[in-house]
């Protein structure tokens, strides 16, 4: 598979980030995270995948958790101070984000919104998450996506 700079890519690569990527094969239409993390050999706890909800407000947020995990709607209302959020419909996400379904990264969206990600991403040297396109993976220090985007680290799962 051909390797090109995703716009995700080049932001990292703006502000002197360091970061790997990977490339997976999507030909057989598994693009879901628990596919792609064993697509490209990586422990499904360190590979997250991007939401983005709409709160009471109409503001967008953007939710960043492991992949094998459901995003807690009271708590991620909480974190964002809103009443209550509800996720965009699938349809949406390009007019929103600029990013098609399976292919949204936390980096590079049409507009900055707050972006809130789980704090479990904090015990790992690196995790992994959308390049911004289907196919493509990238891998940073958690700490390095807070740097670009003012992430906040909080509990934003379901508990099991």
């Amino acid at each position: 598979m051909a390797q090109g700079k995703t716009n995700a890519m080049r932001i990292l690569d703006s502000n002197d980030i360091t970061y790997s990527t990977y490339n997976y094969e999507n030909k057989d239409g598994k693009i879901d995270g628990i596919a792609v993390a064993h697509k490209i050999g990586k422990d499904v706890e360190s590979v997250f995948k991007t939401l983005v909800t709409q709160g009471h407000s109409k503001e967008y947020y953007v939710f960043v958790v492991p992949v094998a995990e459901e995003l807690d709607l009271k708590k991620a209302s909480k974190a964002a101070n809103e009443k209550n959020v509800e996720m965009i419909h699938v349809k949406d996400i390009n007019k929103i984000t600029g990013y098609i379904r399976g292919g949204c990264s936390p980096l590079g969206m049409k507009k900055i919104f707050k972006t809130f990600v789980h704090d479990s991403a904090l015990s790992f040297n690196t995790i992994v998450f959308s390049g911004g396109k289907i196919g493509f993976q990238i891998e940073i220090n958690p700490n390095d996506l807070s740097k670009v985007i003012g992430c906040s680290f909080v509990d934003i799962i379901k508990s099991n």
